[in-house]
């Protein structure tokens, strides 16, 4: 028996697959449930829309790389919904870092939410331009 089984509930079948299977499963396997991760279109609109700041806005004095910009609004984002994030002193010693939840571990909501928030952020940067159609 492989190792790891996903199934994804998206019809009766799949339902009906991982029922079988649940049903056969050794004793001491586990079952996860979970809302779906992020999608490539999402990912897509995110990274397009960090990659128009990054052209477009100035941080702190001087135009910054998308990643930046992602953990910058990431991090904003937690604050705005209170999840937090946390400043640690860095490991060597060299001032501080800030810790987050990545994107990678987010669900569709949540990463439809954190691009409505950055939509809106870039709304209000007088330095964004509207794309021309």
């Amino acid at each position: 028996m492989k190792d790891t089984r996903l199934y994804v509930l998206a019809h009766p079948e799949a339902r009906k697959r991982a029922q079988k299977f649940i049903d056969v499963a050794p004793d001491g396997w586990q079952v996860e449930c979970r809302p779906p991760r992020r999608n490539s279109a999402i990912n897509a609109a995110l990274h397009s829309i960090l990659g128009k700041i990054a052209a477009q806005v100035p941080w702190a004095g001087k135009m910054r790389e998308i990643e930046t910009w992602k953990r910058l609004l990431v991090a904003a984002w937690c604050r705005a919904q209170n999840d937090g994030v946390e400043i640690l002193p860095a490991l060597d010693g060299q001032g501080v870092d800030i810790v987050f939840r990545p994107t990678s571990k987010m669900t569709q909501d949540e990463m439809r939410d954190l691009l409505g928030y950055i939509e809106a952020w870039a709304a209000e940067q007088p330095e964004i331009q509207e794309d021309e159609e």
